[in-house]
C-alpha cells in the first residue's frame, strides 16, 4: 500500500498552512499575480484579494517560461517582496521551487513549496522537498496520468512529509480553444484514491481570465479543496500570464458566487482575514 492511498489513512488529511486548514470542510483559497514584479505591484494585489476572501497568498519569485528571454521572475528579491507583503497583511505565502540547490533557501521565506507542473517528475527535487517540514503544493503534470501523480506525491511522503497537497491544474489534449484542459474528472478520483487534500488551479486549467470563475464554480462543486487562482491589479501590465488573470473587482464577484456553491454542498469558503493597515 503506497503512504498516499486512501485506505492507509480513510478520515483524510488536513494540511496545516499557519492556521489555515487545506482539506477540512472549508475550501482555501490561494490566490495573487503569476509573478512577483514591484512592492506597489504585490501589496495592492495582496490586499484585494485578502479583501476578498483569499486566505492564502500566491506569488512566483522563480518564473519557469517556455522561452529563455521571457521574464523569469526577480528570484531573490521576489522572495523577500513575498515575505515583506506577508508580514503586512497577515497572509501566508506559496511560491515555486524549483532547484534542489534553492530549496533550503526558499523555506526561509514560504510557508509553502510549490512544484509546478514542469517539476513533477523532478525526482531529487521531490526527495528534497519531503525532508522540509514545510507543506509542499505539489503540481500534476500537463502530461501526467493520475497515478503518476500520485507517485510523484510518494516521493514526497516517502522522506518524511506528510502535509502534501495535490494540485489539478489542466492537462495537455488536442483541443486548443484554452491553454490546457482543465481536468474535473480528476478531482473525484483523487479524493477516491488518497487522502491527501485537493485543489484546483483554473487559471493555468484554462489560459482565460473570463473561464476561471465559472470552473472555480465548478470545482467546488466537485469536491476541490482549494482553489487556486492568478489575481492581478493590472493585468494588461502583467510580466506574466495576465490574459489568465482576474481583476480584483472580478475576484471579489467569483468569491462570492462560489459562497453559494460550497453551501449547496455542505461546505463553507475561506472567510476573509482582517486587512492590515
Amino acid at each position: 500500500m503506497r503512504l498516499c492511498d486512501r485506505e492507509s489513512r480513510p478520515e483524510g488529511t488536513v494540511v496545516d498552512v499557519s492556521g489555515v486548514e487545506v482539506g477540512g470542510r472549508t475550501i482555501a483559497v490561494m490566490a495573487g499575480p503569476c509573478a512577483v514584479e514591484n512592492p506597489d505591484q504585490m501589496l495592492a494585489t495582496a490586499r484585494a484579494v485578502q479583501a476578498g476572501g483569499a486566505n492564502i497568498l500566491r506569488g512566483g519569485a522563480f518564473k519557469p517560461r517556455t522561452s529563455p528571454y521571457d521574464f523569469q521572475g526577480l528570484k531573490e528579491e521576489g522572495l523577500e517582496l513575498l515575505k515583506w507583503v506577508g508580514t503586512e497583511t497577515g497572509l501566508p505565502i506559496v511560491t515555486e521551487v524549483m532547484d534542489t540547490r534553492k530549496v533550503e533557501y526558499v523555506c526561509r521565506y514560504a510557508d509553502v513549496l510549490q512544484v509546478g507542473s514542469r517539476h513533477m517528475h523532478s525526482y531529487p527535487l521531490l526527495e528534497e522537498v519531503g525532508r522540509t517540514d514545510k507543506p509542499v503544493l505539489l503540481k500534476r503534470g500537463w502530461c501526467a496520468t493520475l497515478d503518476e501523480f500520485l507517485f510523484a506525491a510518494e516521493y514526497v511522503l516517502k522522506g518524511g512529509n506528510e502535509r502534501v497537497i495535490l494540485c489539478e491544474r489542466g492537462i495537455r489534449t488536442f483541443e486548443q480553444s484554452t491553454r490546457n484542459t482543465l481536468d474535473l474528472n480528476a478531482i473525484p478520483v483523487l479524493k477516491r484514491l488518497t487522502h491527501l487534500p485537493v485543489i484546483v488551479d483554473p487559471s493555468h486549467g484554462t489560459g482565460h481570465w473570463w473561464m476561471v470563475p465559472a470552473l472555480s464554480r465548478a470545482a467546488v462543486a466537485v469536491g476541490a479543496d482549494g482553489l487556486l487562482v492568478e489575481v492581478h491589479s493590472a493585468p494588461d501590465q502583467a510580466l506574466s500570464d495576465g490574459v489568465q488573470s482576474l481583476r480584483p473587482e472580478g475576484f471579489a464577484a467569483m468569491m462570492h458566487e462560489i459562497r453559494a456553491v460550497a453551501q449547496a454542498v455542505g461546505r463553507t469558503v475561506a472567510q476573509p482575514l482582517p486587512t492590515r493597515d
